[in-house]
């Protein structure tokens, strides 16, 4: 195998994972500014305060940069890496959280985001040029 392409397979998984977070997050963001039921009482005491509509442009925010994250990694940008690797590992601390209501679901974007911070650590430094 050609040591320049090396570990494409792995940059390829971490960026449909990344461009998936992202568009994941988008529509959690358009939900919850769409969204006119009632909401929970102690809501005022949470991270970005009482109103959804916060959530809602944080989410989508969050969904962009993950997406164009993303993106990068297939053009081999180290800023776009090192995001992802900043949001994967993000996405498996805050995981955790989750793990007395959805175990399964938490092992599993633990796993996922264990690969993808494996994927772009061992494999997303730049092209090596040919010789």
């Amino acid at each position: 195998m050609d040591e320049r392409h090396n570990g494409e397979g792995w940059l390829i998984f971490s960026s449909i994972v990344l461009m998936t977070a992202g568009v994941m997050r988008f529509f959690d963001g358009l939900w919850s500014l769409r969204y006119s039921g009632s909401v929970p009482d102690n809501l005022q005491d949470a991270v970005l305060g009482h109103s959804l509509t916060t959530y809602g442009w944080t989410w989508i925010a969050v969904g962009a940069v993950l997406f164009v994250a993303g993106l990068g990694v297939l053009t081999r940008s180290q800023l776009a890496r090192w995001t992802g690797i900043a949001a994967a590992s993000i996405g498996a601390i805050t995981s955790t959280f989750w793990m007395p209501y959805y175990p399964g679901w938490s092992l599993l974007y633990m796993f996922l985001a264990f690969f993808v911070i494996y994927g772009l650590a061992t494999y997303g430094a730049r092209e090596i040029p040919a010789r």
